[in-house]
């Protein structure tokens, strides 16, 4: 039997593994298992739909990834998974994972993750959430053509790479482009997870707050209503709203955030934009650079400067919506209230990461964001202001202050060597690495998920707990994008800190503002 520690309750019962509907060489691979391993293999149909999706919440089961040929044999396409209870391929954790393999000379291994994006482009029409059951109508922020990118700088296949760029563009088309889905209005993009109902994932009672007064207004109890509204017995279209909401907040990978609770999916968020505005420009300079100027997808032939104009367009309208010239700082827009948000989140600093800034729009930004977001660890998922009072009615978030993150660190890194600010970058990254190092020099080794960069602590208070924080014996394989992190920031950091770092010299004796 297959155990699955995230189905820990089914440990009984067989595995299920969902296949999609036009593999059919998985289907036949997994049937032929089922006996051996005692797993159930199911096939999923041409077309899934919300409606299916909920059905499958109480049968969940991972989604089948990418087989391949060795020989005589069938085997699957590795991957890596974030680590602790997380023992799936997670959307971007596995990019961010992957720029940590490509430091370790793991090509092979970053190769496949790009490889298995593909795979679940090609058949279940996304890069999902994760490969799991009740993801399959969720996306992840894009970095599939990051991560092609960076493989291909190394391996230099170019027919890889062209196989991998039609996906791409597929992907660029049919997921984010489609008006009246992840295409708003003005031209710009929001996230939008398509779902029924409770997200089965969630822990117990995390919705609790959110479902107390409707079970008081109904006058049942709290479980009661859980059940009734579950099996479709009480009908509530507002519920139904913050769900489609909640849904697309974990789309956005900032599950939870008060920048987007409630409202996710009226929203064009400032990191979505920034991520396809690269998207525009690395198709434009791989088309240019490695074909010629000439790249044929779906019988259309499209040059780089079709996606420059592209990138150009998507720059000048969120230049429009999202750059608040006032404050010099980038705000996510509601296209339901046509206004711009004022959270200030470090999100604010994607931009940078994409080159989508002016030089003078940089300089402002980095001038303005950095002190409002820098801690003692590094930066804060937000500001406390903009977070504001935590309460028993209102909890923790994680994704807000005083939390900080690893992609968004590795981001904000890149984003200030891209246009320049090298000092800038080495403190940041040093703030970053000192608090890894001494926690996990204090803690056996260990290395969690997220980190309270205010105290530069591993000791998180918020919703999820701390994945990874076991003391009970020395962490073996840390956390997937904190390892990555920490692999990036040491290739970027120079010798001088890293001798300050070995000497675990505290970031105030060498920083002072």
């Amino acid at each position: 039997m297959i155990h699955d520690t995230k189905n820990e309750n089914l440990a009984s019962s067989v595995l299920r593994i969902y296949v999609p509907f036009k593999d059919e060489q998985a289907f036949l691979y997994y049937k032929s298992l089922e006996d051996q391993y005692s797993i159930k293999v199911i096939r999923l149909p041409k077309n899934i739909t919300p409606q299916y999706v909920k059905t499958c919440n109480n049968k969940p089961g991972i989604l089948a990834l990418k087989l391949e040929s060795d020989g005589d044999k069938i085997k699957g396409v590795p991957f890596v998974v974030p680590g602790g209870r997380f023992n799936e391929m997670y959307g971007w954790d596995s990019y961010f994972e992957s720029i940590g393999l490509l430091i370790d000379g793991k090509v092979e291994l970053a190769k496949a993750m790009a490889d298995n994006f593909q795979y679940e482009i090609e058949y279940y029409g996304k890069i999902l959430n994760a490969n799991r059951s009740y993801y399959l109508t969720r996306t992840q922020p894009p970095f599939y053509t990051s991560l092609i990118r960076e493989v291909f700088e190394i391996t230099k296949d170019k027919n890889w790479l062209k196989h991998h760029l039609h996906t791409a563009i597929k992907e660029y088309e049919t997921v984010w482009m489609v008006k009246g889905k992840r295409l708003t209005q003005n031209g710009l993009n929001r996230y939008l997870a398509e779902g029924i109902g409770i997200t089965p994932e969630a822990e117990l009672g995390h919705y609790d707050t959110v479902l107390k007064p409707y079970a008081l207004k109904a006058n049942i109890s709290l479980s009661e209503f859980i059940k009734g509204y579950d099996t479709g017995n009480i009908v509530n279209k507002e519920l139904d709203t913050y769900f489609i909401h909640d849904r697309t907040v974990r789309e956005s990978g900032h599950d939870t955030s008060y920048r987007i609770e409630g409202n996710c999916a009226d929203l064009n968020l400032v990191e979505l934009n920034a991520m396809l505005y690269k998207y525009e420009t690395d198709f434009a300079e791989l088309i240019q650079n490695e074909f010629e100027d000439i790249f044929e997808y779906n019988s259309i032939t499209y040059t780089s400067n079709y996606w420059s104009k592209k990138a150009e367009m998507r720059k000048e309208v969120v230049n429009k919506y999202l750059w608040n010239e006032n404050k010099g700082l980038y705000f996510d827009y509601n296209v339901k209230t046509k206004q711009q948000s004022n959270f200030v989140a470090a999100s604010t600093l994607a931009p940078l990461w994409a080159n989508m800034c002016s030089k003078e729009q940089a300089k402002i930004l980095i001038n303005k964001a950095v002190p409002l977001l820098k801690e003692k660890g590094g930066i804060a998922g937000c500001t406390e202001e903009s977070r504001g009072k935590i309460s028993t009615d209102r909890p923790q978030r994680q994704w807000d202050y005083p939390n900080g993150w690893a992609p968004h660190q590795m981001m904000i890194w890149r984003g200030l060597n891209n246009y320049g600010y090298f000092d800038e970058t080495q403190e940041l990254i040093y703030r970053w690495l000192f608090m890894i190092t001494k926690n996990a020099v204090d803690y056996n080794g260990t290395i969690p998920e997220k980190y309270d960069v205010v105290e530069a602590t591993h000791k998180v208070f918020a919703e999820y707990g701390n994945v990874g924080t076991n003391f009970e014996y020395i962490t073996q394989e840390g956390f997937g994008w904190m390892n990555a992190s920490y692999q990036y920031g040491l290739s970027l950091l120079q010798d001088i800190f890293k001798e300050k770092l070995n000497m675990l010299i505290p970031p105030e004796e060498l920083f002072f503002n």
